[in-house]
């Protein structure tokens, strides 16, 4: 059996917790102009376009999800 003989934690500074949020709050902003840029190019099509390229109008939100945030 294996013990821990030395433990370490890794105190952040105010500084770089504020980083780290405003850096989330930048990727979750990106992730979310993907989506409606996306959102919006799609409802831009027909529905001869859409047919040509498989998607109906109702996948529209999913396709742009799956886009910005990944396939989950």
């Amino acid at each position: 059996m294996a013990y821990a003989t030395e433990i370490r934690t890794v105190h952040l500074g105010l500084r770089d917790r504020v980083s780290a949020i405003m850096k989330s709050f930048a990727e979750a902003r990106e992730q979310r102009k993907v989506y409606i840029r996306t959102l919006n190019e799609l409802n831009a099509l027909n529905n001869r376009d859409l047919a040509d390229l498989g998607i109906s109008a109702s996948e529209i939100p999913y396709i742009a999800r799956q886009a910005a945030y990944g396939a989950k």
